[in-house]
């Protein structure tokens, strides 16, 4: 009997299940996605196969009973044109829509204000036109809109206030204009509406949000924009009208005619005694670079290897040396500047005899060179790198640096390359002094007694910065980094946290032939065999390195095996052993763990983002996009690892997940 009852169970069991599996969204949800992708032009075969169950299909998510459709994941699958109408507005019940990073025109499918349930849109990364219409007002369950990096014009509608469970706001990156509302919503906590052509006062409803917030909109002023303040001209100043022209009197001409001849002859005498310094000074830096080699006397008090803003102390006159080590040829070679100087950045003016007057003192020797503080004699602090065994022609260097400073002058996470010098004999970087000194320095410092460890808030900064700077280069400017690393990540005490330096430089250098298996300083992706060619998901992979180094406060270059065998084991390949044998606490950082707080999730959910970039397998590492998503989702959702955008690019495009040639 009992036998007979634990049949009948079993049976009830199976054909439960089989009525699970046999459970379709009603016909309005698999009309409207057949309409859907019927009507828009698409490059990719996507298999909605109508033998296939509807929430099988490629990006489609249903709830847990196959009853209904709640989310449609289609990032970078080559959808093309305008979105047919009246297709979308069928799933009534979508919470969750990504078609970002296609090629869709027009304007905001206006079938998708309907979707009252719908609480994540992602649209950023198209080529979609018209206004931001009002009705987006109507999503109130909304929590995450992108619409960055589109052809958006228009105002931004102060209907946005209506969005009050709203967490994050993305419109950079388009053409929108007006003034900003005063967007009063109290859970936001990602909002950007950098370069696009704002202008106005910031209201101070959004003054809590970070100046890269607000970057690229030459008319926008007030808080955070520190340099850029809507102030009122100061009381007794009186600002001239178009209509009343006051005409000069003729002593007033005289006087001013007077000043500009004087002062023309002034800049003439000047520009003579320069000339006859200049020759002096370069006779007698061939003497000095000849009793004294440059190349000696450079070693650093202390010998951790940080490239600028590590805690060196020593000075030096090198700086004089390196750049008169030129010699003759200072005739031939000059400063040269690059790249934009745009508004709230310093405009530098100064010439290689500014450089060679410089006082100066070691940062310290890497592997791209030796770094120095350099303070000019007008009070400007630069850092000069002085490059050691380029490989690169003339022409190949000012090139390569001219790209490399062009895509820093877009972002702030990208520390400003300023200038070059070039000569057979020395090859020069002038790059922008940070003095905070860098992630590496502040994590692998000196533990001892008074010490302030770095906090997580500070970590999770510097690592968000970190990825934003590399996705950046990737995107805009199809570069790879190549040199992604704590020591070259430099912290800074604004809201922005931290910018990296060293970056796009590998072409300059010979072949570095890696050896097999090991990664070079601890960060070199295992496939890369020649540094010289780094490719996008090798970046992913540095950047993965550098997550658990953050997590673990461990050095990767140092790091050593545990378990007592010969030799060395990298950082990833540690983590990994520790976290399979189910001790993941004992991967965190101690001083993480004695400050307490609660943490802990978002720790977890970052090493689960660090171990994914960290794949053997390339074409399974996330983009560098992908990851700035997963961060910024960690940090705005307390813990949840990835974002449902990050789970849509798995299911919806293998593809995209392994592109990032080599540059």
């Amino acid at each position: 009997m009992g036998g007979a009852a634990a049949l009948l169970l079993a049976l009830a069991a199976v054909a439960a299940a089989l009525g699970c599996a046999a459970a379709e969204p009603p016909q309005q949800e698999r009309s409207a996605l057949q309409e859907f992708l019927a009507g828009t032009p698409h490059e990719r075969a996507l298999g909605w196969n109508a033998s296939v169950p509807t929430c099988d299909w490629t990006g489609v998510r249903c709830d847990a009973a196959n009853a209904t459709v709640l989310e449609l994941h289609l990032p970078g699958v080559g959808l093309i044109g305008r979105v047919a109408p009246g297709t979308l507005g069928g799933l009534q019940r979508l919470q969750v829509l990504s078609l970002r990073d296609n090629r869709l025109l027009g304007d905001i499918p206006s079938d998708l204000f309907g979707l009252t349930q719908l609480r994540k849109l992602y649209l950023q990364g198209n080529l979609l036109t018209g206004a931001i219409p009002a009705e987006v007002g109507r999503l109130a369950s909304l929590e995450h809109l992108a619409l960055s990096r589109n052809n958006l014009t228009g105002a931004i509608p102060f209907a946005l206030n209506n969005l009050t469970k709203l967490r994050s706001l993305s419109l950079d990156g388009n053409s929108l204009s007006g003034s900003l509302p005063s967007l009063s919503i109290p859970r936001l906590q990602v909002f950007n509406v950098s370069y696009n052509d704002l202008n106005g006062s910031i209201p101070s409803s959004l003054a809590r949000f970070p100046p890269e917030s607000f970057a690229g909109n030459a008319q926008l002023c007030g808080e955070p924009l520190i340099d850029k303040p809507c102030q009122p001209p100061p009381p007794g100043v009186v600002v001239p009208s178009s209509k009343k022209k006051r005409k000069l009197s003729g002593a007033a001409v005289v006087a001013i005619a007077v000043g500009v001849g004087a002062a023309a002859l002034l800049a003439l005498v000047l520009l003579a005694l320069c000339a006859v310094h200049r020759h002096r000074h370069a006779a007698s830096g061939e003497e000095e670079v000849k009793a004294t080699p440059p190349t000696r006397g450079l070693t650093p008090s202390t010998a951790s290897g940080e490239m600028m803003g590590g805690d060196f102390t020593s000075s030096s006159k090198e700086i004089s040396a390196a750049a008169a080590a030129a010699g003759g040829a200072a005739e031939r070679s000059r400063l040269v500047f690059v790249g934009k100087q745009g508004p709230g950045q310093h405009h530098y003016s100064f010439d290689l005899e500014d450089l060679l007057r410089a006082s100066a003192e070691v940062l310290g020797k890497g592997s791209l060179g030796t770094s120095y503080k350099a303070v000019l004699e007008e009070g400007t602090t630069v850092v000069v790198k002085r490059l050691r065994d380029v490989a690169a022609a003339r022409r190949e260097f000012a090139a390569c640096v001219e790209a490399a400073a062009a895509a820093a002058a877009e972002h702030q996470n990208l520390v400003p390359l300023r200038g070059y010098y070039y000569s057979k004999d020395e090859k020069l970087l002038v790059v922008d002094y940070l003095p905070g000194g860098s992630l590496s320095a502040r994590l692998h410092g000196s533990r001892g007694t008074g010490r302030t460890p770095m906090d997580w808030e500070a970590r999770m900064r510097a690592a968000l910065c970190a990825t934003r700077g590399v996705a950046h280069l990737h995107t805009a400017h199809s570069l790879a980094h190549g040199n992604v690393k704590s020591s070259n990540l430099l912290l800074r005490p604004d809201p922005n946290a931290a910018a990296l330096s060293d970056y796009c430089l590998h072409q300059l250098f010979p072949p570095a032939p890696a050896r097999p298996g090991w990664s070079s300083g601890g960060y070199r992706a295992p496939e890369l065999v020649d540094a010289r060619r780094p490719t996008f998901r090798s970046d992913v992979y540095s950047l993965g390195v550098l997550f658990l180094e953050i997590l673990t406060g461990k050095s990767p270059a140092h790091h050593a095996s545990l378990d007592g065998a010969d030799g060395a084991v990298d950082l990833p390949r540690w983590v990994q052993s520790v976290v399979r044998e189910e001790w993941t606490a004992e991967v965190f950082d101690a001083e993480l763990v004695r400050m307490g707080g609660s943490a802990e999730e978002e720790m977890v959910a970052l090493l689960q983002v660090a171990m994914a970039c960290v794949s053997t397998a390339p074409d399974t590492r996330p983009d560098a996009p992908e990851v700035v998503r997963m961060i910024e989702e960690i940090v705005g959702g307390h813990g949840r690892t990835t974002t449902e955008e990050s789970e849509g690019t798995r299911g919806a495009s293998e593809e995209e997940r392994s592109r990032g040639p080599t540059p």
